[in-house]
């Protein structure tokens, strides 16, 4: 059996396209239909009750739109709110995580900075996930609230961004950092700026690609994947009502 539903994937605001464009790439016969929720960005500082109630009402707009599968493809929402959106649906939900694991083994004992919002380092699951490669690694935590906010209104580069993410890697500059986890789906968006003030040979990890093959795995594995032989379409929903941004991004190398 086929299933040619289209696929829900919804963040903060436009940070998820990130994410998206790893599903599209590997699934490019499926329909994606992409909630931004950037009336309420950012999220990453908000309280646990507040993401997880915004998390369970995205989640449910999209069930309701017809999906088949949900990607929540930002990392605070998974965090607050993945549980009960797993709980709440008989379909397959599938969330993000920083990309803590490859960081930690890129090579014996690296120095690894995970850059995200407050409220993802503050949860215990980052806690939990921080844990487990305590031994392999070496670990900094860098609070970044501000790079969600240049990234919706679609500012990438430029001395503003550049002298903000300075300032976040002021405490660690005399460190000499092998990587550097984005654990936040907006901060793909800016990883010429990260290069610029980090240096080039810092190597840097995200969780969308691992995201878009494990939402691959679970369709194939519930026979939910598309039988469409013409290319999908990706349809944009905003909660702010402007999806320029988000289309823009979608096309970005």
């Amino acid at each position: 059996m086929a299933d040619n539903a289209p696929i829900g994937v919804f963040d903060s605001g436009v940070g998820g396209i990130s994410v998206l464009k790893e599903l599209v790439s590997i699934m490019p016969n499926e329909n994606f239909i992409y909630f931004g929720d950037s009336k309420n960005a950012p999220y990453g500082t908000k309280s646990f009750d507040e993401i997880e109630k915004l998390t369970v009402e995205n989640a449910k707009y999209l069930r309701n739109k017809g999906c088949k599968a949900i990607v929540i493809a930002c990392n605070t929402a998974t965090s607050a709110g993945g549980k009960a959106v797993r709980e709440m649906l008989d379909i397959p939900v599938i969330g993000i995580e920083p990309a803590l694991k490859p960081a930690a083994l890129m090579c014996e004992h690296p120095k690894i900075a995970v850059m995200a919002t407050p409220l993802t380092l503050k949860l215990e699951k980052f806690a939990n996930l921080m844990e487990k490669f305590d031994d392999n690694a070496v670990i900094y935590t860098v609070e970044c609230p501000e790079i969600v906010g240049f990234v919706e209104k679609g500012i990438l580069q430029g001395a503003e961004i550049e002298n903000c993410i300075r300032k976040y890697f002021e405490p660690l500059k005399d460190i000499k950092l092998d990587g550097i986890v984005l654990g936040c789906t907006h901060y793909p968006f800016v990883k010429n700026v990260i290069k610029k003030v980090v240096g080039e040979d810092v190597k840097l990890f995200d969780g969308g690609k691992g995201t878009a093959k494990e939402l691959l795995r679970r369709l194939n594995e519930k026979n939910l994947l598309s039988d469409r032989k013409e290319k999908g379409k990706v349809e944009f929903i905003n909660s702010s009502g402007n999806t320029e941004i988000e289309q823009k991004l979608l096309k970005e190398r």
